[in-house]
């Protein structure tokens, strides 16, 4: 639950955080090339691409259309959404931007309540209700235990101390999150307390990308930030693609595919942002009842009606384990679950059988 870093590729990127996106019926994972596909004429639809850096990840935008033009402006109006979501809810500091909503959350812990955007305040409640349906396992608090465990560019390789751990995870308590929605405000009850929206907000963020393009006329398109996807529409006549990573294997194994429409997958998977010590491997999501890594799952891809909602459930079910995280995503409607547990085996929901398509054991390993 800590914001992923960026990527190089849109490629390298999205394969890495478990989804394997095709551009057709059968289709594998896209090509490098994917991304600067020829500018397409009228009368011959193709998927034209864009990609940028926001929100401390890559997101990728793909349209199937003939009309480049407008493609371009969508793309534009879809980037300048994300980069005012990312001012808004981000909870690291930049002295070019003035304080988003959740750093003037944090810095007034235990003293104050803080008034939010209608957005801010949106995402905190649909966090803070996850938290309930997870039974924590699913905690925006857990940001109290910033700057302990690094796994992305300051990788360092090695276990905090314990006591400090102890004293971090005691901070942790999304019941201590106090949402008054008529003043519009928020407060954390307990000085050190710390949120962070990393585990939900690029769902949102994905969500108001699809709300952009589809009022700039478009039917059929991707949606991706970092493990968060949504697919709407088709590629012409053929259904758009996607493959769920091996979590042990290469970067291009999948194990599982299914044609997708009108739809988010989200994948939470320990193998990217990780590294092993001592034959075990620790990795960046953090279960807020013990402040170490979480140990019941692999890879967990989440398919719901929205990437809000997929955001929100990767990490709960990831944490959960997969009886528990089944009986969470079984509760909610038209939202599945495909689960490498930590025994290395598969678990599906009632909703993806029949959809999804099984094309591989996962490899077993640390």
């Amino acid at each position: 639950m800590v914001t992923p870093s960026m990527s190089a590729a849109v490629v390298a990127l999205v394969v890495m955080l478990g989804l394997v996106v095709g551009l057709g019926q059968g289709a594998g994972a896209p090509s490098a090339g994917d991304a600067t596909a020829p500018v397409p004429g009228v009368g011959h639809p193709s998927p034209l691409a864009e990609s940028f850096a926001v929100m401390g990840t890559e997101a990728t935008l793909t349209i199937w259309t003939a009309d480049a033009p407008r493609a371009r402006q969508a793309f534009a109006d879809a980037r300048a959404e994300l980069e005012r979501l990312e001012r808004l809810m981000t909870d690291w500091e930049r002295p070019e931007w003035a304080p988003s909503d959740v750093v003037r959350i944090n810095k007034a812990a235990g003293k104050s309540a803080v008034k939010v955007d209608a957005e801010t305040l949106t995402v905190i409640e649909q966090a803070l209700d996850m938290s309930r349906r997870s039974e924590g396992a699913f905690d925006i608090t857990f940001a109290a235990m910033k700057g302990l465990w690094k796994f992305d560019e300051d990788l360092d390789p090695t276990v905090p101390p314990a006591a400090e751990l102890e004293r971090r995870r005691k901070l942790i308590n999304w019941r201590d999150v106090v949402v008054d929605r008529r003043a519009r405000t928020v407060k954390l009850r307990r000085a050190e307390m710390r949120i962070g929206l990393g585990g939900i907000a690029k769902g949102y963020a994905v969500d108001r990308c699809v709300a952009v393009l589809r009022r700039g006329g478009f039917a059929d398109f991707m949606v991706q930030a970092g493990g968060d996807l949504f697919v709407a529409g088709s590629k012409g006549p053929a259904s758009w693609m996607v493959g769920v990573r091996n979590p042990r294997g290469g970067p291009r194994d999948i194990i599982a595919r299914m044609p997708i429409k009108d739809h988010a997958f989200s994948t939470a998977g320990d193998y990217e942002r990780s590294f092993i010590l001592a034959g075990r491997r620790y990795h960046h999501i953090i279960d807020p009842k013990t402040g170490y890594p979480a140990t019941a799952s692999r890879e967990v891809t989440i398919y719901a009606p929205t990437a809000f909602l997929a955001d929100a459930l990767d990490d709960a079910v990831f944490i959960l384990g997969p009886k528990k995280g089944l009986a969470l995503v079984d509760g909610l409607p038209d939202c599945g679950a495909f689960i490498v547990d930590a025994n290395n085996e598969v678990w599906t929901s009632k909703v993806l059988a029949g959809k999804l398509s099984r094309t591989a054991a996962p490899t077993d390993g640390i």
